[in-house]
């Protein structure tokens, strides 16, 4: 079949979204959609119970109900319908207030920037957002991001903002309060506004789950205000809940029309034709390409510098919801595709090479916008703009892996818009659960995330007993092995705690030959 009647025969249009998905250049055999015709009928189905409101999280008993936020009266009860819509109705309110300069910081300011504190899924979505949409000189609020428990990335942020903490707003989103990161970045932000001589919460606002522990802070310190964070909406698709929503229409982006966007979105894919599906047929491309076990990395390529973030916000939608060890009937499976990629044409001038001529391990996704800036381009040759280019670059790099057999899927959108921005997260969202079920594993838990945090938790005990025995023994030295066996702990992270509890001041360090019998103190 030659090219041109490949590419007519599997490319999904849609004019009215302004969107279409060419899965042309992956080489699934004609047989191939009907094989898996069965198990895209019961991913179908299951996606229409989840949205029902059956219980998909079953490890936490909960529901899953982000495609409810951009449809509330989808959702499975009146109770939850007014819950969206009064939330939506309160960040409306008070951006206004603050856009309007009826809200002010505790020093009489009106706010100017915005700082967001969290991590994950209450980061990633927000940067997305406010890197791929955001007019530097026009945004209605300068936006900044505590998105680690990095001191120097956190001093970094805090030295942007040097002169300007008067006229700052601070978000801290959290869903269960005690996200041990976040809860770093509001303490150092919380310290910066008080050795500044303000009211820091006379500048902060919740985003987190009823009672939490961030929510009852934020009442017992009078916090500016507190938004709802339910659990049944994963960090990984909260974008188009308050942890999104709220951050952008502060910065002024049109949050409706991201909305809107992304309904437009969820409408279309829960079509049960397959080919009138689009998320069904990436879902199934990505099936094809990883022979439905993971077996090839997904490399994101966008050609606009606006979405380079893209790839990171797949990252995590992709990486946590499909990397499981068990499926859902308890068989280790180790299931996942990972996700990495740039920009084009940058990643020319880096990866490409390997992506052509290196091992095959991989598939491509393009992602071309039409329109290439607001006004007019000029010409850097005869007839030839740098838009222009940029297409060049990406149909050249297209049909250059083609020729070496390395595959490909192209996802056009018209314009970069708030509409489409949030077309494009809802088409992901969907084809990740509908991916999840064609491989039977539960695409809304994250046990892996969690076990992290408990390893986390143990290290840091391991570092109380080591300081606590030096305390106790002045004048001592030990070795990272001698501590360790005093304090029950692993000899390896004992030396790579002290190590770096040295570095900062807290212990001393005589260094010794070999390296492993150096000695700490208090």
């Amino acid at each position: 079949m030659s090219t041109w009647s490949r590419f007519t025969q599997n490319r999904y249009h849609n004019a009215s979204l302004g969107f279409s998905l060419d899965y042309s250049r992956i080489p699934f055999p004609a047989s191939f959609l009907a094989e898996m015709e069965p198990a895209a009928q019961r991913a179908y189905a299951a996606m229409a119970a989840l949205e029902k409101g059956a219980i998909a999280n079953p490890d936490e008993n909960r529901m899953v109900g982000h495609y409810w936020l951009r449809d509330a009266k989808l959702a499975p009860t009146a109770e939850l319908t007014r819950a969206i819509e009064d939330s939506l109705a309160q960040i409306r309110a008070f951006a206004a207030d603050v856009h309007s300069g009826r809200l002010v910081g505790s020093s009489g300011k009106a706010f100017t920037r915005l700082l967001v504190v969290g991590i994950g899924g209450s980061a990633l979505g927000p940067q997305l957002v406010n890197h791929a949409l955001g007019r530097p000189g026009a945004d209605k609020m300068a936006v900044s991001f505590f998105d680690n428990t990095d001191p120097d990335g956190i001093d970094y942020v805090l030295a942007q903002l040097a002169g300007h903490l008067p006229e700052t707003l601070v978000v801290v989103i959290s869903k269960s309060g005690g996200t041990v990161e976040t809860r770093n970045g509001m303490l150092e932000a919380a310290a910066a506004f008080t050795a500044a001589g303000l009211a820091f919460a006379k500048h902060f606002i919740a985003v987190t789950g009823e009672s939490s522990k961030l929510d009852q802070i934020a009442i017992a310190q009078g916090w500016l205000a507190r938004f709802a964070m339910w659990d049944w909406v994963g960090g990984r698709t909260s974008e188009l809940c308050t942890v999104g929503l709220l951050p952008a229409a502060l910065q002024g982006i049109d949050t409706d029309a991201m909305l809107a966007g992304a309904a437009e979105m969820d409408a279309v894919t829960r079509a049960t034709v397959t080919t009138e599906n689009p998320a069904a047929l990436l879902a199934l491309m990505w099936h094809y390409e990883t022979s439905g076990k993971g077996l090839k990395d997904m490399v994101i390529l966008p050609y606009k510098d606006r979405l380079l973030l893209f790839s990171r916000y797949l990252q995590q939608l992709v990486m946590e919801s499909l990397g499981k060890e068990f499926d859902l009937a308890g068989n280790v499976v180790n299931q996942g595709i990972a996700v990495y990629g740039n920009k084009g044409s940058t990643d020319q001038h880096a990866y490409v090479q390997q992506l052509r001529e290196g091992v095959n391990n991989f598939f491509v996704t393009f992602i071309e916008v039409l329109k290439d800036r607001a006004g007019a381009s000029m010409q850097v040759e005869p007839g030839v703009t740098t838009g222009d280019y940029l297409l060049g670059f990406y149909l050249g790099t297209r049909d250059a892996l083609s020729e070496k057999d390395r595959h490909s899927v192209s996802v056009t959108i018209d314009e970069l818009t708030p509409r489409t921005l949030g077309l494009m997260i809802a088409l992901y969202e969907r084809a990740v659960g509908l991916y999840a079920s064609l491989v039977g594993i539960n695409a809304y838990h994250q046990p892996g995330v969690e076990a992290g945090k408990k390893a986390a938790t143990g290290v840091i005990a391991l570092q109380h007993r080591l300081v606590a025995a030096l305390t106790a023994t002045p004048g001592q030295s030990f070795t990272a092995e001698a501590l360790a066996a005093r304090t029950e702990g692993c000899p390896e992270l004992a030396y790579k705690l002290l190590e770096h509890l040295a570095a900062n001041g807290t212990v001393k360090k005589t260094a010794r030959t070999p390296w492993f019998n150096s000695e700490f103190s208090a």
